[in-house]
Protein backbone atom coordinates (compact mmCIF):
# COMPACT_ATOMS: atom_id res chain seq x y z
CA UNK A 1 0.00 0.00 0.00
CA UNK A 2 1.60 3.60 -0.89
CA UNK A 3 2.02 5.46 1.82
CA UNK A 4 2.30 9.56 2.44
CA UNK A 5 5.24 10.31 3.17
CA UNK A 6 6.14 13.30 5.99
CA UNK A 7 8.79 14.84 7.78
CA UNK A 8 7.89 17.45 11.30
CA UNK A 9 10.44 19.20 12.50
CA UNK A 10 10.26 20.49 16.35
CA UNK A 11 11.94 23.60 16.68
CA UNK A 12 11.61 23.27 20.20
CA UNK A 13 13.94 20.21 20.48
CA UNK A 14 16.39 21.71 17.81
CA UNK A 15 20.06 22.82 19.06
CA UNK A 16 20.67 24.21 15.83
CA UNK A 17 24.15 22.16 15.38
CA UNK A 18 23.52 21.27 12.17
CA UNK A 19 24.36 17.80 12.10
CA UNK A 20 21.31 17.23 10.02
CA UNK A 21 23.28 19.46 7.00
CA UNK A 22 26.77 17.48 7.59
CA UNK A 23 24.57 14.34 7.57
CA UNK A 24 23.21 14.96 4.47
CA UNK A 25 25.87 15.79 2.37
CA UNK A 26 27.73 12.88 3.67
CA UNK A 27 24.85 10.54 2.94
CA UNK A 28 24.29 11.70 -0.52
CA UNK A 29 27.81 13.03 -1.78
CA UNK A 30 26.84 16.72 -1.89
CA UNK A 31 29.07 19.11 -3.64
CA UNK A 32 30.34 22.50 -1.79
CA UNK A 33 28.39 24.98 -2.19
CA UNK A 34 25.03 22.74 -2.41
CA UNK A 35 23.01 21.89 0.42
CA UNK A 36 19.82 19.64 0.50
CA UNK A 37 19.67 19.92 4.06
CA UNK A 38 20.37 23.98 4.66
CA UNK A 39 18.91 26.20 7.49
CA UNK A 40 17.42 29.91 7.53
CA UNK A 41 18.94 32.38 10.57
CA UNK A 42 16.51 34.84 11.35
CA UNK A 43 17.29 37.65 14.05
CA UNK A 44 14.46 40.26 15.01
CA UNK A 45 14.30 42.51 17.21
CA UNK A 46 16.79 45.49 19.25
CA UNK A 47 19.29 44.49 21.42
CA UNK A 48 18.59 43.51 24.41
CA UNK A 49 15.27 42.76 23.30
CA UNK A 50 16.55 40.15 20.39
CA UNK A 51 14.81 37.28 19.06
CA UNK A 52 16.83 34.69 16.97
CA UNK A 53 15.34 31.36 14.88
CA UNK A 54 17.05 28.62 13.67
CA UNK A 55 14.75 26.48 11.13
CA UNK A 56 16.23 23.71 9.07
CA UNK A 57 15.01 23.29 5.43
CA UNK A 58 15.14 21.05 2.75
CA UNK A 59 13.20 19.63 -0.17
CA UNK A 60 9.51 19.95 0.98
CA UNK A 61 8.09 17.05 -0.86
CA UNK A 62 4.79 19.42 -1.66
CA UNK A 63 1.42 17.65 -2.72
CA UNK A 64 1.10 20.33 -5.90
CA UNK A 65 4.81 20.52 -6.55
CA UNK A 66 5.68 23.58 -9.50
CA UNK A 67 8.82 21.71 -9.96
CA UNK A 68 6.90 18.79 -11.17
CA UNK A 69 4.17 20.64 -13.12
CA UNK A 70 7.03 22.46 -14.79
CA UNK A 71 9.28 20.03 -15.75
CA UNK A 72 8.89 19.56 -19.54
CA UNK A 73 10.52 16.30 -19.56
CA UNK A 74 8.68 14.43 -16.64
CA UNK A 75 12.30 14.36 -15.23
CA UNK A 76 10.97 15.79 -11.59
CA UNK A 77 8.01 13.57 -10.81
CA UNK A 78 6.13 12.49 -7.84
CA UNK A 79 6.85 8.97 -6.74
CA UNK A 80 3.92 6.03 -5.83
CA UNK A 81 4.44 7.61 -2.24
CA UNK A 82 4.52 11.56 -2.78
CA UNK A 83 7.95 11.92 -3.09
CA UNK A 84 9.02 14.40 -5.08
CA UNK A 85 12.01 12.60 -7.35
CA UNK A 86 14.29 13.75 -10.19
CA UNK A 87 15.17 11.04 -12.35
CA UNK A 88 18.65 12.23 -14.47
CA UNK A 89 18.44 10.25 -17.11
CA UNK A 90 15.35 12.65 -18.57
CA UNK A 91 16.83 16.06 -17.12
CA UNK A 92 17.59 18.48 -20.21
CA UNK A 93 18.88 20.70 -17.38
CA UNK A 94 16.93 23.43 -18.27
CA UNK A 95 16.29 24.31 -14.80
CA UNK A 96 12.90 25.63 -15.01
CA UNK A 97 12.33 23.31 -11.95
CA UNK A 98 14.44 25.42 -10.11
CA UNK A 99 13.43 28.89 -11.45
CA UNK A 100 9.77 27.24 -10.24
CA UNK A 101 10.19 26.42 -6.51
CA UNK A 102 9.51 28.93 -4.35
CA UNK A 103 12.22 27.33 -1.47
CA UNK A 104 15.02 27.72 -3.41
CA UNK A 105 16.42 23.86 -2.74
CA UNK A 106 16.97 22.69 -6.12
CA UNK A 107 20.28 22.80 -7.22
CA UNK A 108 22.24 23.20 -11.03
CA UNK A 109 25.28 21.95 -11.56
CA UNK A 110 27.03 23.62 -13.97
CA UNK A 111 30.03 22.65 -14.00
CA UNK A 112 31.24 19.17 -12.73
CA UNK A 113 30.59 18.11 -8.98
CA UNK A 114 33.53 18.63 -6.44
CA UNK A 115 36.24 20.63 -7.93
CA UNK A 116 38.55 20.44 -5.04
CA UNK A 117 39.15 16.76 -5.41
CA UNK A 118 38.79 16.55 -9.47
CA UNK A 119 40.35 19.59 -9.83
CA UNK A 120 43.11 20.82 -6.75
CA UNK A 121 46.67 19.59 -8.26
CA UNK A 122 48.48 22.18 -6.26
CA UNK A 123 48.90 21.53 -2.40
CA UNK A 124 48.87 24.05 0.09
CA UNK A 125 52.19 23.28 1.36
CA UNK A 126 54.30 21.24 -0.73
CA UNK A 127 55.76 18.37 0.03
CA UNK A 128 53.90 18.18 3.51
CA UNK A 129 49.86 18.89 2.81
CA UNK A 130 48.07 16.49 0.07
CA UNK A 131 46.72 18.18 -3.08
CA UNK A 132 42.31 17.29 -3.87
CA UNK A 133 43.59 14.67 -6.22
CA UNK A 134 45.72 13.04 -3.81
CA UNK A 135 43.51 13.13 -0.81
CA UNK A 136 40.49 11.44 -3.12
CA UNK A 137 43.30 8.46 -4.96
CA UNK A 138 44.03 7.58 -0.83
CA UNK A 139 40.44 7.41 -0.28
CA UNK A 140 39.95 4.73 -2.88
CA UNK A 141 37.22 6.56 -4.40
CA UNK A 142 35.66 9.54 -6.10
CA UNK A 143 35.35 11.64 -3.10
CA UNK A 144 36.65 10.92 0.37
CA UNK A 145 33.61 10.87 1.91
CA UNK A 146 31.87 8.88 -0.85
CA UNK A 147 28.92 6.97 -0.15
CA UNK A 148 28.28 4.28 -2.59
CA UNK A 149 24.25 3.38 -1.22
CA UNK A 150 23.55 6.79 -2.97
CA UNK A 151 23.91 5.09 -6.48
CA UNK A 152 21.22 2.67 -5.18
CA UNK A 153 18.53 4.98 -6.71
CA UNK A 154 20.04 8.07 -8.18
CA UNK A 155 23.35 9.03 -10.19
CA UNK A 156 26.12 8.83 -6.84
CA UNK A 157 27.79 11.75 -7.88
CA UNK A 158 25.59 13.58 -10.48
CA UNK A 159 27.35 15.02 -13.40
CA UNK A 160 27.51 18.78 -14.98
CA UNK A 161 24.26 19.79 -16.83
CA UNK A 162 21.40 18.60 -14.72
CA UNK A 163 19.90 19.74 -10.73
CA UNK A 164 20.04 17.87 -7.79
CA UNK A 165 17.74 17.96 -4.65
CA UNK A 166 16.81 16.01 -2.05
CA UNK A 167 15.05 12.98 -2.04
CA UNK A 168 13.71 12.14 1.37
CA UNK A 169 16.42 9.71 1.03
CA UNK A 170 14.57 7.24 -1.22
CA UNK A 171 17.44 4.87 -0.86
CA UNK A 172 17.31 4.41 2.50
CA UNK A 173 13.56 4.33 3.02
CA UNK A 174 13.22 1.10 0.38
CA UNK A 175 15.64 -0.27 2.72
CA UNK A 176 13.42 0.69 5.69
CA UNK A 177 15.41 3.42 7.01
CA UNK A 178 15.59 6.98 7.98
CA UNK A 179 16.44 9.60 5.89
CA UNK A 180 19.97 10.30 6.98
CA UNK A 181 19.16 13.79 8.69
CA UNK A 182 16.76 11.69 11.03
CA UNK A 183 18.84 9.76 11.93
CA UNK A 184 21.55 11.52 12.55
CA UNK A 185 19.46 14.54 14.68
CA UNK A 186 21.22 14.23 18.85
CA UNK A 187 17.81 15.91 20.06
CA UNK A 188 15.38 13.35 17.88
CA UNK A 189 13.90 17.24 16.52
CA UNK A 190 13.05 15.23 13.05
CA UNK A 191 10.01 12.92 12.98
CA UNK A 192 9.40 11.11 10.03
CA UNK A 193 7.01 8.86 8.61
CA UNK A 194 3.77 8.02 6.91
CA UNK A 195 1.13 10.77 7.72
CA UNK A 196 -1.53 8.53 7.07
CA UNK A 197 -0.81 6.67 9.76
CA UNK A 198 -2.28 7.84 12.81
CA UNK A 199 0.41 5.53 14.66
CA UNK A 200 3.40 6.96 13.35
CA UNK A 201 5.45 9.89 15.17
CA UNK A 202 4.86 13.03 12.47
CA UNK A 203 1.11 12.18 12.53
CA UNK A 204 1.11 12.00 16.63
CA UNK A 205 3.04 15.09 16.12
CA UNK A 206 0.50 16.83 14.25
CA UNK A 207 -2.07 15.84 15.85
CA UNK A 208 -0.99 17.41 19.57
CA UNK A 209 0.66 20.33 18.23
CA UNK A 210 -0.28 23.68 15.92
CA UNK A 211 1.66 22.96 13.30
CA UNK A 212 3.29 25.76 10.18
CA UNK A 213 4.74 24.84 6.96
CA UNK A 214 7.40 27.69 4.82
CA UNK A 215 5.72 30.14 2.59
CA UNK A 216 1.84 28.65 2.95
CA UNK A 217 0.77 31.39 1.03
CA UNK A 218 2.40 29.69 -2.32
CA UNK A 219 -0.07 26.85 -1.86
CA UNK A 220 2.12 23.69 -2.76
CA UNK A 221 1.16 21.97 0.17
CA UNK A 222 4.45 21.41 1.37
CA UNK A 223 5.13 18.02 3.59
CA UNK A 224 7.66 19.30 5.73
CA UNK A 225 6.01 20.81 9.08
CA UNK A 226 7.27 22.82 11.82
CA UNK A 227 5.58 22.65 15.53
CA UNK A 228 6.34 24.38 18.65
CA UNK A 229 9.35 27.02 18.19
CA UNK A 230 12.60 28.05 18.59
Amino acid sequence: MAKRYGMVIDLHKCVGCAGCDIACKSENNVTDGFAWSNHILETHGTFPDVQFRYIPTLCNHCEDAPCVANCPTTAMHKSEDGLTLHDASKCIGCRACQVACPYGVIYFNEKAPHPRFMEDDEALIPGVTSTGQETAEASGAPIPYYNPARAETYPDIRPKGIVEKCTFCDHRLAKGELPACVDACPADARLFGDLDDPNSAPAQALAKHDSDVLKPEQGTKPRVFYIRDY
